[in-house]
């Protein structure tokens, strides 16, 4: 692979992760990612583009800044991936528990909401 290959624009990565050139900014404000300069221009290599990835899937799956920033951090520090994957597994099931919890209290809502439906159709039926 040549070395312009490895190189992509802020406007390339954009287009690529379908976000704008200012979430890239964002992200590189955040320390997630560190492009090369070439005098005014960000030039990003492919782990920038990897970790641009990451932390993309990481809000899609709505991890907080602080955990995305923890496991993307933690792929720097070693070759032995087990920590990693320990973490992340611990972060997902945080996750799960929280989105879970989310699911159980819209659902008591959602019957709290149809038995008042009930008692107001209840009333207006009477008063016909």
């Amino acid at each position: 692979m040549s070395p312009a290959a490895t190189i992509f624009g802020i406007s390339d990565l954009a287009r690529e992760f379908g976000i704008t050139p200012r979430t890239i900014r964002f992200w590189e404000d955040q320390g997630i990612l560190a492009p090369q300069r070439e005098g005014s221009k960000r030039v990003f290599t492919r782990r920038d583009r990897a970790r641009l990835k990451m932390a993309l899937r990481g809000k899609r799956l709505g991890l907080s800044l602080a955990e995305i920033k923890d496991l993307i951090g933690m792929y720097n520090s070693t070759e032995d991936e087990t920590p990693q994957l320990l973490e992340c597994l611990r972060i997902m099931e945080k996750r799960r528990a929280a989105l879970e919890q989310q699911r159980e209290d819209i659902e008591a809502m959602l019957a709290e909401i149809g038995q008042f439906e009930r008692l107001c159709s209840e009333e207006l039926a009477r008063r016909d």
